[in-house]
């Protein structure tokens, strides 16, 4: 039998398209590759779909990644992952510095009962970390102390449309999908094992 092919998850994704655009942001040019830390301590690159740097309404560093989810029968498969990040007020140690928001097609949590507090973005706790931590290394290679601080927005354009085919909204996300993942490492399951566990 075939061997199937591992992928990433939509948090590791995000991850990647949050250093790239806050390296953006911070003046990098021409990127085309970026590379993140995972949970259980290895690094990953990743190949950037676009960065971009905009000046109106604000200042923004822009930066998409492409998902692949290898063999797994993964409606997120092939979606563009973006994220936008912007300087904000105050500044100091990269744990303090960094804020993650929810832009358009990611869900909002409107149910208890999950990892997440009711009206947060559904960003779940660990690509919230890898998110933290892969912006937090390109403020440490561009800027000295007291960093920057900064706004991740991470968005999913055709989000809404991908949660449709979820169980988001069972369980009280709305709005888009949910970034996922707790070792940013999608292991694939056969389309004939996903679709026995659907209809047994």
């Amino acid at each position: 039998m075939k061997k199937l092919r591992s992928g990433y998850t939509t948090g590791a994704c995000a991850a990647a398209a949050a250093k790239a655009a806050t390296l953006r942001l911070l003046g990098a040019q021409q990127l085309t590759e970026v590379e993140i830390p995972f949970p259980d301590g290895r690094r990953v690159q990743f190949s950037i779909e676009r960065c971009t740097q905009t000046d109106n309404p604000s200042n923004k560093g822009c930066a998409g990644i492409i998902k692949d989810a290898g063999d797994d029968p993964d409606v997120t498969n092939g979606a563009l992952i973006h994220a936008a990040v912007w300087f904000s007020e105050t500044s100091g140690a990269a744990s303090e510095v960094i804020s993650i928001l929810g832009g358009e097609g990611v869900g909002t949590v409107t149910k208890p009962g999950l990892a997440l507090p009711i009206g947060s973005p559904a960003i779940n706790p660990v690509p919230l970390k890898m998110i933290r931590e892969a912006a937090a290394e390109a403020l440490h290679e561009y800027c000295s102390l007291p960093y920057p601080a900064i706004n991740i927005e991470i968005s999913v354009p055709n989000g809404r449309e991908l949660a449709d085919k979820t169980l988001n909204a069972r369980l009280g996300i709305v709005g888009g999908i949910s970034i996922l993942g707790t070792t940013g490492i999608v292991k694939p399951i056969s389309a004939e094992a996903w679709t026995a566990t659907i209809t047994s």
